[in-house]
């Protein structure tokens, strides 16, 4: 693999790596708004904001496992999809309870990149 691609690789990796682990703190910044605009009780702020980290951490080994077994490329692949369309699902909620159902599969889906990335790491990039 040329340098060029090498270096592609490498950026798309840290920026998946990057939005995921962002995904998991930006939303103590808008809980005020998504409060007001909602009208959540302070519980249901706790769940917006806990429901994906709750995912994410017990579906990390799974995600390791599920590299393995499918392969680095469709579960990293498969699980930015997945994360996308939570995303996509969090922005256009107009409930608590859909912002919290989406905010936990944009956990399942970075339960996927992340151990997919790290797997492309070790496999495809050069050791140097």
């Amino acid at each position: 693999m040329g340098r060029g691609r090498l270096t592609a690789l490498l950026a798309m990796l840290a920026l998946a790596g990057f939005i995921t682990t962002l995904d998991n703190t930006v939303i103590n910044v808008a809980l005020p708004t998504v409060q007001r605009e909602l009208d959540l009780t302070v519980t249901d702020l706790e769940w917006v904001a806990t429901s994906y980290v709750l995912s994410f951490g017990s579906l990390l080994p799974a995600g390791g496992r599920l590299t393995d077994l499918l392969g680095r490329r469709v579960v990293l692949a498969a699980g930015i999809v997945v994360f996308t369309a939570a995303s996509l699902a969090a922005a256009l909620a107009d409930s608590g309870g859909t912002l919290i159902a989406a905010r936990t599969v944009q956990g399942v889906g970075a339960a996927l990149v992340i151990p997919a990335s790290l797997a492309v790491v070790a496999a495809d990039l050069p050791a140097r």
